[in-house]
């Protein structure tokens, strides 16, 4: 069986709850938070259908029907809602677009947890331009969690205005500028770059500086947590734009701070409070050999 009919067999099954058609006349925030919970509505059912995985480039690093059927319903709604945006998908969608502008879609981030029956997984889209990141839209089916911001528009959590960053306890640091060594840091590095000093010695030096360590399997989730306040910061190297623009877009429209640094070769993105940024970049560099 091609992935295509594959794609088209686990919609069919879900019957009265296939995917909608949406509208053009949708603003670009309402058009991603769409996106979003569409997508991850359709792979979770799908999962509850019955889903096998395929290794893409380790036992890790897998692919299902679902992440295929996803895309290619968020691929069929920008080509006609926004003929003119280019898009790029993590399973292979892409196209060129007029605009200038990009929809960048990971239909299913954290598969890897979506094979094996965690909740700890989304779907996730980023607008973006040759500046950067317009927006973001994140949705974590079995959490009932969408978080959504970009340049105009304030990060939210369920349409409730992220604002964890801007606020300060009476007499005490904000959120913003608490440093590292008193933060938890969420991170993802898979056990092979650990054996290479390259990766694992920036890893190590900014690991060893947060005040604890959390490791989920999911960028996206962890940034939109990050935005939120239930995460305090966040880094990873290599992160593809799929994994890393739409969570972006949500922590700076929440009032956090984001940024890349290259150490050793590799690129680290970080995003969290602005001296928490600041620190795991200078922790990371200092893992520097050159």
């Amino acid at each position: 069986m091609s992935e295509l009919s594959s794609n088209e067999l686990g919609r069919h099954r879900l019957g009265r709850h296939s995917t909608a058609e949406l509208s053009p006349d949708l603003d670009d925030y309402q058009l991603a938070e769409a996106l979003v919970r569409e997508a991850g509505n359709l792979a979770l059912l799908m999962r509850q259908a019955g889903l096998e995985g395929h290794q893409k480039t380790s036992v890790s690093d897998v692919v299902t029907a679902a992440d295929h059927a996803a895309e290619a319903y968020v691929l069929e709604q920008l080509q006609r809602c926004r003929p003119d945006d280019g898009i790029l998908g993590e399973e292979g969608a892409s196209e060129q677009g007029s605009s200038g502008r990009t929809w960048v879609i990971d239909p299913v981030d954290g598969t890897y947890n979506f094979l094996h029956g965690s909740s700890y997984w989304c779907s996730a889209i980023a607008l973006k331009e040759s500046s950067g990141a317009l927006l973001g839209a994140i949705f974590q089916p079995e959490a009932d969690k969408l978080w959504l911001g970009g340049t105009t528009r304030t990060a939210t959590l369920n349409g409730e205005p992220l604002t964890s960053f801007r606020s300060r306890e009476a007499g005490g640091l904000g959120r913003a500028e608490t440093p590292l060594a008193e933060l938890g840091a969420a991170t993802y590095i898979h056990p092979t770059w650990l054996a290479d000093p390259m990766c694992a010695m920036p890893w190590h030096a900014a690991a060893t500086s947060a005040a604890a360590l959390r490791m989920f399997g999911s960028g996206s989730c962890d940034l939109g947590r990050v935005a939120d306040g239930e995460l305090d910061c966040w880094f990873q190297h290599s992160s593809p734009e799929w994994d890393w623009l739409p969570g972006q877009a949500i922590v700076l429209a929440a009032g956090g701070a984001a940024d890349v640094v290259r150490v050793n070769g590799l690129e680290w993105f970080l995003a969290g409070g602005t001296t928490a940024v600041r620190q795991l970049r200078a922790a990371l560099e200092s893992g520097s050999v050159g």
